[in-house]
């Protein structure tokens, strides 16, 4: 193994280090998007359990979300998705397209969320 083989390999196993232009992992684009809030319960989308897939194409350097919302009528779904769709584009500058899928299978129910979001909320 060459010199630089063995320095590429040490840069990638450094969290949060990438070869520059690469797409980034689901866990980065995962951590990414727990900057959007649903402003009515002011939790993050992740935890809150409204994204489904994240799928990142290195070939095409797109990420694809397939998200949804607490409900069809959620007055901040333009809000909720539009803001996931900028945080992406501002955190990940090197991705050329952002496609956020809103989907209603499976319906969302608050089961979904993350311990976290259920003790905030007082599920518990």
């Amino acid at each position: 193994m060459s010199q630089q083989d063995k320095n590429q390999t040490n840069a990638n196993e450094i969290p949060g280090i990438r070869e520059i232009g690469a797409v980034p992992s689901v866990e980065e684009i995962r951590e990414a998007l727990k900057a959007v809030k649903d402003p009515e319960l002011m939790l993050d989308i992740v935890n809150l359990g409204l994204v489904y897939e994240i799928k990142p194409d290195p070939r095409e350097k797109t990420i694809t979300i397939d998200m949804t919302l607490t409900s069809p009528g959620c007055p901040a779904g333009p809000q909720i998705l539009s803001q996931a769709h900028q945080v992406l584009r501002q955190r990940f500058p090197e991705v050329e397209d952002v496609i956020i899928n809103l989907v209603w299978v499976p319906f969302w129910h608050p089961d979904m969320m993350s311990d976290e979001a259920k003790d905030q909320l007082g599920f518990f």
